[in-house]
């Protein structure tokens, strides 16, 4: 006999990946040493973790915390526990904050850029924030990716703008958003008792993906080339270029302008560089921040002709606390959305490709009551539960207005593209027969199916039968739908060899009583 499921999904926003238990919130995180790196501060019953893979260093002259390539992931939302999943805001800035003010580092934080991933309001209302946090960390200099310089332009300069109307760390020697006068070229950093001359760059083939006249740019070689002869002229005693491209492309140009000592790039695939590799025929040192902004890549520079820089990335794990600052920050965030709502969102509901309509779970259940029975003691029924009430040390910060939360965690949307269906959820107020991830996530909507099972139609019994068929879903087919929501990045897990048929355990059910 065909079996068929009713697979209900839940979205997180966060990448996954297993790591030491979270601490207890206002727990001691890390303990630190003079001149040495971070330790995790462990519990005297607790299993001994191994040290910050820095922790060996002398004190560096200036340490660089290079990071990027953010792509909306501006927290692990922790859905399925915050102590699985790395990188966030809230867990750089104690990072920093420990480089800093316990070990005492001069610390230069950088960012290649690309803090957003997709465009539209939601996605500028998140840059401006993002931007908040790099200033709040004491970020130096950043440059734009060109998923930021695909923002609404005059967005994107009030985001960027500093307190006097002008903005002074977000640079490039090719692009500006407007006017080419309203973003520097280069900086110089005195940092450690030091020179750093920083520029930037956005490589050939994004600059390709921008269109319109309000981006201002030059093709990146030529510009790099006059930015680096000025820097040149600055007598540092050290330069950076943020390079956002590709690694092949960040090579390119570091053989072509070889005046560079470190040259970032974002690079396009998920890995961060485990090690600094050097530009044949230069002495340029090249790495790649990877995506999600998930590790911080660490460069220091030391006075020691053997060893004068060292490279380490570090994943931004649960060994890190919270700043409060930075949970301000995204409280903040959430807040917005809540003003703004769906329509000052942009977003517009749309109709489901099928033509029919959503009716919710408690009305399948009218027929379906074993499997209806069944969905209310998965965690699927308390989706959106989750999202006003997180079950994490972040419970303060409620979700139910979130897009990017609500596509998994409601009945009724599009899981990939983040708008509601035209009869999908909209509130806890307006729709509230569309809470949790329901039925019809995975079977569809079932208006037609009811209106014929109920006699409200005149439908033949073949057509009858025909709308049933349309309504199952074969277990053959659920794996497929399920990682619609349940993705590599929000639940790796799930990938793994014979995980789909634990998880099928948990939610199994037949099909009508």
């Amino acid at each position: 006999m065909v079996r068929y499921a009713v697979v209900l999904l839940i979205l997180v926003t966060g990448c996954y990946r297993k790591q030491p238990a979270a601490p207890k919130q206002n727990e001691a995180v890390t303990t630190a040493s003079p001149g040495r790196g971070l330790v995790p501060a462990k519990d005297e019953n607790e299993a001994p973790t191994p040290p910050m893979a820095f922790s060996d260093w002398p004190k560096p002259l200036i340490a660089f915390v290079i990071t990027g390539q953010q792509l909306g992931y501006i927290e692990p939302c922790g859905c399925t526990g915050l102590e699985n999943q790395i990188g966030g805001l809230a867990r750089r800035q104690t990072f920093i904050k420990q480089l800093r003010d316990e070990q005492g580092w001069a610390v230069v934080p950088l960012d290649v850029g690309s803090q957003v991933k997709r465009f539209g309001k939601q996605q500028e209302i998140k840059f401006a924030h993002t931007v908040q946090g790099l200033r709040a960390m004491g970020y130096r200099a950043a440059t734009l990716g060109d998923a930021d310089l695909r923002l609404t332009p005059g967005e994107l300069l009030a985001a960027l703008a500093g307190a006097e109307g002008t903005i002074s760390d977000f640079l490039s020697s090719n692009v500006a958003v407007l006017a080419r006068d309203l973003q520097p070229r280069w900086l110089v950093i005195d940092a450690g008792g030091k020179k750093i001359g920083v520029t930037a760059v956005l490589g050939e083939k994004f600059e390709a993906r921008l269109g319109g006249d309000e981006i201002v740019h030059q093709p990146p070689l030529d510009a790099l080339k006059e930015a680096a002869a000025e820097l040149q002229a600055k007598k540092c005693d050290f330069y950076v270029l943020l390079a956002h491209a590709p690694v092949d492309e960040a090579r390119k140009l570091a053989t072509a302008v070889p005046g560079f000592d470190l040259v970032v790039a974002s690079g396009e695939t998920p890995v961060a560089s485990h090690e600094l590799e050097t530009v044949t025929g230069t002495k340029t040192r090249l790495m790649q921040v990877g995506q999600k902004a998930m590790y911080a890549g660490v460069v220091g520079l030391f006075d020691d002709p053997k060893t004068p820089i060292r490279y380490e990335s570090v994943p931004l794990d649960a060994r890190f606390a919270d700043s409060p600052a930075m949970l301000k920050l995204l409280a903040d965030y959430q807040e917005q959305l809540k003003d703004l709502g769906l329509e000052g969102l942009g977003i517009k509901s749309q109709p489901h490709p099928s033509g029919r309509k959503f009716v919710g779970s408690e009305k399948c259940g009218e027929c379906h009551t074993k499997s209806m029975e069944k969905w209310r003691q998965t965690q699927h029924s308390h989706a959106t539960d989750s999202l006003v009430t997180p079950p994490n040390t972040r419970a303060i910060i409620a979700r139910p207005y979130d897009p990017e939360c609500l596509s998994c965690h409601v009945t009724g949307w599009e899981s990939q593209l983040f708008y509601p269906y035209d009869s999908g959820y909209l509130s806890l107020e307006k729709t509230p027969q569309f809470v949790g991830s329901g039925c019809e996530n995975c079977h569809g909507p079932g208006s037609a199916h009811v209106a014929a099972e109920s006699g409200e139609t005149n439908a033949s019994p073949g057509e009858v039968a025909k709308l049933r068929e349309a309504m199952r879903l074969p277990l053959a087919d659920a794996e497929r739908k399920c990682t619609e929501c349940h993705d590599a990045d929000n639940s790796p897990d799930f990938h793994k060899p014979g995980a789909f048929d634990r998880y099928w355990q948990k939610v199994e059910h037949g099909g009508k009583d």
